[in-house]
């Protein structure tokens, strides 16, 4: 069975910093492209950053800078650090595994920007 199991959201002031984790099982992990996705109610779901199983990475042009994916293959586990947070950034933030054609998704979990 496979499962995704983001980690590390909450409330947060604006200028601060959070670190979000996903650890995957059920999966050859290394061999996935990982991504993290947010969603603000009644928007579509947006990337916000992938990194593929070479540790290549892409970022949504409005978080470059601020917010960095990595990943650790020897703990089956994605991670996005959040620094510089905006009220904008406030979403569920979810993990994805992609080996095409599969996908899997977290559950995700909440950040929430506000002072």
């Amino acid at each position: 069975q496979v499962r995704l199991v983001e980690s590390g959201g909450g409330l947060v002031q604006p200028g601060g910093s959070l670190r979000l984790s996903c650890a995957a099982s059920g999966i050859i992990f290394s061999r996935y492209l990982m991504g993290w996705y947010r969603q603000i109610p009644g928007k579509q779901r947006e990337l916000v950053a992938v990194i593929s199983s070479s540790g290549s990475t892409h970022y949504l042009d409005s978080v470059k800078g601020r917010f960095t994916i990595s990943r650790d293959n020897a703990k089956n586990t994605v991670y996005l650090q959040m620094n510089s947070l905006q009220p904008e950034d406030t979403a569920v933030y979810y993990c994805k595994a992609s080996w095409e054609p599969t996908n899997y998704w977290g559950q995700g979990t909440q950040v929430t920007v506000s002072s």
